[in-house]
């Protein structure tokens, strides 16, 4: 199927929930990219700093970037000016960077926190109590250039679905906690979990996502080539 063709039959999948569609288009050429706009598609999702500066100055203004991939500190002051969504913030110095960046550029950032839900080492991200300790703290109630907007998690990668269900079970009943816990923050307003992708978005959908990030299934297999 055409891209266009499977932009809509996600759409068709995701309608009647929540949760929104980002197309993973890291690797993708600007084509593919611009086919995924003209059918409908404004939310993009990329990994590396250096493509997702690039693609932004090439294509359309109105697309909304978001920066799904591991995020390191020296690279933030590149995609502050323009980002819409950070979903990889997985350490207080990192978004103490981003809240830097944002200052500079006048502008409020919308993150997520990645939280560490995964049996699997080479995942990034919080444990429950570093996150209640980090946003129970006067340095992040400083932070008035952040917006924390959710938690984004990684599921272990296996066969294994009643384990993926598990973890999506305990990254959206973490988020219920926390919201209750720390929505009345000026810099919080907890609502989004981003978690599901190609493979196993439709038990995250199942589990309360409300965002899942798809590249594969709409774009093809990855270019290795070009990373």
């Amino acid at each position: 199927m055409s891209i266009a063709e499977n932009i809509h039959l996600f759409n068709q999948k995701l309608s009647g929930t929540d949760c929104k569609l980002v197309a993973v288009s890291k690797t993708k050429p600007n084509e593919l990219l611009q086919e995924a706009y003209d059918a409908g598609q404004r939310i993009l999702g990329e990994n590396k700093v250096q493509e997702l500066v690039d693609k932004s100055e090439a294509l359309p203004k109105d697309i909304q970037w978001h920066m799904i991939g591991h995020l390191q500190r020296n690279k933030v002051k590149y995609i502050a000016p323009f980002i819409s969504l950070i979903h990889s913030i997985d350490s207080p110095r990192l978004l103490k960077e981003v809240q830097k960046r944002a200052l500079q550029n006048e502008r409020t950032i919308d993150v997520l926190l990645q939280v560490f839900i995964a049996e699997e080492e080479t995942k990034f991200g919080f444990d429950k109590e570093e996150l209640t300790t980090f946003l129970s703290s006067d340095e992040f109630k400083e932070m008035k250039n952040i917006r924390v907007v959710g938690l984004m998690g990684m599921a272990t990668n296996t066969p294994d679905q009643n384990q993926v269900r598990k973890e999506f079970a305990s990254l959206k009943s973490l988020s219920d906690e926390l919201k209750s816990e720390f929505n009345h923050l000026e810099n919080v307003a907890l609502s989004e979990i981003s978690m599901g992708m190609s493979g196993d978005y439709q038990i995250a959908v199942e589990e309360g996502s409300t965002m899942v990030r798809v590249g594969s299934a709409i774009f093809g297999a990855r270019n290795y080539s070009t990373t």
